[in-house]
Parts: C-alpha cells; sequence; structure tokens
C-alpha cells in the first residue's frame, strides 16, 4: 500500500507558502506569529488532557478551533483577506462575546486570593498559565502585524487578549478545590 508523506520538501530551502498564496521566509514575522499560535495551540490540548473538568476541556477545545481560525488570518496577506472570508471565519464581535461570557461565569465561580498567585499547584492550573504566556506571546507578535500593516482585524488582537484573561481564569478553576496556601505559595502560620 502507498501512503502519502508527510515530508514535501518543498520548505527545504527554508521558504514556506502562505495561505492563499505566496512564498516567504520561515523567518518571516507573520510565519513566526503562526509558529507561535501553533506552540499555543498544542499548548492548549496539553493543558485539556491533564484538566479533569468536563467544563474546562470542553471549552478549551472550541478555543482550540478557534485558535485554527486566528492562525489562519495571521497566515494570510491581507490582499488575500476576500479569499479567506469567502471560505472562512474570522475572528470577531461574536468570538470575542464568547469569551467575555467564558470569564463572566469563571468570575462568578472563582473567588482570586488577596495575593499573587504562584503557577503550579495542579498539573492542569500549570500547563494552563503556560498557554496563556503562550497566547500573550502570540499577542504581541499579532499586534507588531497590526502596527506594521500586515494585519487588518483588530478583533483578533481584542479575543488574543480576551483569551489570555480567560486561561487564567480557567487555571484558577482548576485549582478551585485546593487550599489557598497551595495556590498562593503562601505558609500556614500556626
Amino acid at each position: 500500500m502507498v501512503r502519502n508523506s508527510i515530508s514535501t520538501k518543498v520548505g527545504d530551502s527554508g521558504e514556506t507558502s502562505l495561505l492563499y498564496g505566496g512564498r516567504v521566509s520561515k523567518s518571516n514575522r507573520r510565519v513566526e506569529a503562526n509558529g507561535i499560535g501553533d506552540e499555543a495551540v498544542s499548548l492548549l490540548g496539553l493543558a485539556r488532557a491533564h484538566c479533569d473538568s468536563g467544563f474546562l476541556h470542553d471549552e478549551l477545545l472550541e478555543i482550540q478551533r478557534l485558535m485554527f481560525i486566528a492562525n489562519a488570518e495571521l497566515t494570510t496577506e491581507i490582499s488575500q483577506l476576500d479569499s479567506l472570508r469567502r471560505h472562512f471565519l474570522t475572528i470577531g464581535d461574536e468570538q470575542i462575546d464568547q469569551l467575555d461570557g467564558l470569564l463572566k461565569k469563571l468570575e462568578e465561580e472563582i473567588e482570586l486570593p488577596p495575593s499573587f498567585i504562584i503557577p503550579g499547584a495542579s498539573v492542569a492550573s500549570a500547563t494552563l498559565d503556560v498557554a496563556r504566556c503562550k497566547v500573550r506571546e502570540l499577542e504581541r507578535a499579532a499586534v507588531t502585524l497590526y502596527e506594521d500593516d500586515m494585519l487588518e482585524n483588530k478583533s483578533l488582537l481584542v479575543w488574543l487578549n480576551r483569551l489570555s484573561d480567560c486561561l487564567f481564569m480557567m487555571a484558577r478553576y482548576a485549582d478551585r478545590e485546593l487550599p489557598p496556601e497551595m495556590v498562593t505559595g503562601t505558609r500556614r502560620t500556626s
């Protein structure tokens, strides 16, 4: 049986194709942002694999799906956005509203401690915090693209900012049943 190979060898020269055409260096800022987004999707998957909560699992899976949409936009030249929009959804008010709703729900269920939170109280929250850091890195890369007129959709920036807030609260939700001193790293005084 003949199988297709994952290796096309097309990128051996250090170039890659953008969505809807064009070849650029793999060091291109657009490609770099997409790579950061790919890392974020994988870290979200790792977090999902460590979450015992069905609620968090389902929310993270939906966020991963939306990250593919965000990455598609990051990998599309502005001149090709109409082609992207004809075939795919782009991040907009509806997706921002979804995250706002998730954030509100999490804020209603979680009372944050009055001190700094030290990541690592559980594997689930630690992986969510790492994913949050990667989303912040992606947000910085997307802002750079936006400032350099390589990204048109400001809603994508808002969505990434809101996503990192949600991931912070999801990490706290994962630790909701732990004693506060485990979450803040404070010592009990007896």
